[in-house]
């Protein structure tokens, strides 16, 4: 038998898995962190750094995080830092009914009835389009999706570490592709017109108006995703070994007919909950819409709602699958299958609880803030030609996204410096919006500052109890790379060919 030495791709990627394993654990790395933010605040109060807030319009300062005023601020709030900070009350109601659903059996069976219809080949490519499609829920990807993605690639006997890299990419990496309008795209627009109307106060930007680049956008990141995972990914995670727990995990063995049944009529109850919905959204007084009559608006009870729709939507086939096929007769299984999912959240959430301090802290330094305007007006001072400042946005906002995760609070940062000077340009905020987004998505898969990242090193140790943040870097940085360079490149040929970009979009600006 030969063997093959790896490639200098694949020993790069080892060397920052080895790297990145020897980083602090993720929840001492963010105690670091927290010290280093406090130093800084400390050393650069004071300082007139000749910038203007673009929130306020005010001098920016760098407010002193070791101030009495801070410190007591800090103490006082630390509770609420912790029990407000989203992703935690996205991943524990999200977890309490996959919980069920898990410990009932439905999930396993579902997975066994997908696995008996769905070509092995094509595992790849239909868990990076299913997770590109979930943004429409917001950030049900990232508890549901990824960790799925594990699970098929088990059950198809292929290694799990890579359909949590394949799901990821899908979720994040492609977060601005997408077949499907999301709450997203108004809120972007949103800001963009309000950043382009401070050099032309008619403008009327269009909620819609990347879409038609989105939707195609998808179709690259699936193509890119599905190389980048069967070509590099997998090969490199064969070094990996399982040894974590596997005793729960679904084996590809097919249904009988009890199981088969019990599978019907859970599906058949997902089936009449999403038709109750959707008739009782369809309305135009529905309760479910916002008081703009939206229903994607972030304000409309329906997407505030989505999380616990995903409990119910998991628990009711749980129950209904479990009943049926006797997995759940009582209400102490009922709670045994949600304390069971609860049980292995414990080390999430000692992470979450200082990466919360670590962001408001952050956030109340203006810290991140002084990092945002003073690249854009780097870019800016640069003067470059069209093509090449939609290029340097582009990697401008992917480096800034390695520090400031939120999409819409970089936007809002960056879009009044941005857009007026591209508007001067000839260049439309449509294009600049666009080439935001390319930004904003590529490098959310290789930055444990965003919240949801160690929860998918949480996801890995399930399979390889040795996987920590230099494992998921190792596996993310080549989608991370080549997101980021093919999906510039697919948006410069597509302005040079003049695809639309979405609805009443344009690429050139015209002053009136």
């Amino acid at each position: 038998m030969t063997t093959t030495s790896p490639s200098t791709l694949q020993r790069v990627l080892n060397k920052v898995e080895i790297w990145g394993n020897k980083l602090p654990d993720p929840a001492a790395l963010f105690i670091l962190l927290l010290v280093i933010v406090w130093g800084l605040s400390w050393a650069l109060s004071g300082i007139d750094f000749n910038v203007v807030d673009p929130r306020s319009g005010q001098a920016l300062e760098i407010n002193n995080q070791l101030s009495g005023e801070a410190i007591t601020s800090f103490f006082s709030s630390m509770v609420t830092n912790f029990s407000h900070f989203h992703p935690v009350g996205v991943v524990l109601v999200a977890m309490l009914g996959i919980g069920v659903a898990e410990y009932s059996g439905f999930i396993n069976a579902g997975l066994r009835a997908l696995m008996a219809v769905t070509a092995k080949w094509l595992l790849t490519p239909m868990i990076i389009m299913v997770g590109i499609v979930s943004h429409s829920a917001v950030d049900a990807g990232y508890v549901l999706v990824i960790p799925l993605g594990g699970v098929i690639f088990y059950a198809a006997g292929r290694h799990p570490l890579a359909g949590i890299a394949a799901a990821f990419a899908g979720v994040s990496g492609g977060f601005s592709a997408n077949f499907v309008p999301s709450a997203l795209d108004p809120m972007l627009q949103g800001i963009s017109q309000a950043g382009a109307q401070l050099l032309d106060p008619n403008i009327a930007l269009n909620p819609l108006n990347n879409y038609y680049f989105t939707a195609i956008s998808s179709i690259l990141i699936t193509a890119l995703g599905w190389f980048i995972t069967d070509k590099i990914v997998e090969p490199k995670l064969q070094n990996n070994k399982l040894d974590g727990d596997l005793t729960d995990l679904p084996k590809m063995d097919a249904l009988n007919n009890k199981e088969r049944k019990a599978l019907n009529f859970a599906l058949i109850s997902i089936a009449a909950g999403i038709a109750i919905l959707f008739v009782t959204a369809s309305f135009e007084s529905s309760p479910w819409r916002g008081d703009d009559g939206s229903l994607t608006a972030f304000s409309a009870p329906l997407m505030k709602s989505i999380v616990p729709l995903i409990f119910f939507l998991f628990l009711i086939p749980g129950l209904v699958y479990g009943y049926m096929i006797g997995s759940i007769r009582s209400s102490k299984q009922f709670v045994e299958g949600m304390s069971k999912a609860m049980s292995g959240m414990g080390y999430y959430l000692v992470i979450m609880f200082f990466i919360a301090q670590f962001i408001y802290a952050f956030g109340q330094s203006n810290l991140g803030i002084l990092l945002a305007v003073k690249g854009a007006e780097f870019l800016k001072a640069m003067a470059l030609p069209g093509g090449v400042t939609i290029a340097g946005i582009i990697v401008l906002t992917g480096f800034i996204n390695l520090f400031v995760g939120s999409a819409s609070a970089k936007w809002a940062l960056l879009a009044p410096i941005f857009l007026p000077m591209l508007m001067q340009l000839g260049i439309s905020p449509d294009l600049a919006q666009a080439a935001y987004r390319i930004g904003d998505s590529s490098t959310n898969i290789i930055t444990p500052l965003m919240p949801y990242f160690p929860l998918v090193v949480v996801f890995c140790q399930r399979y390889v109890t040795s996987a920590g943040i230099g494992t998921l870097t190792a596996m993310m940085l080549p989608y991370s790379i080549t997101f980021l360079v093919s999906w510039t490149i697919f948006l410069l040929l597509y302005w040079t060919l003049g695809i639309p970009l979405g609805v009443q979009a344009s690429y050139e600006y015209i002053a009136p």
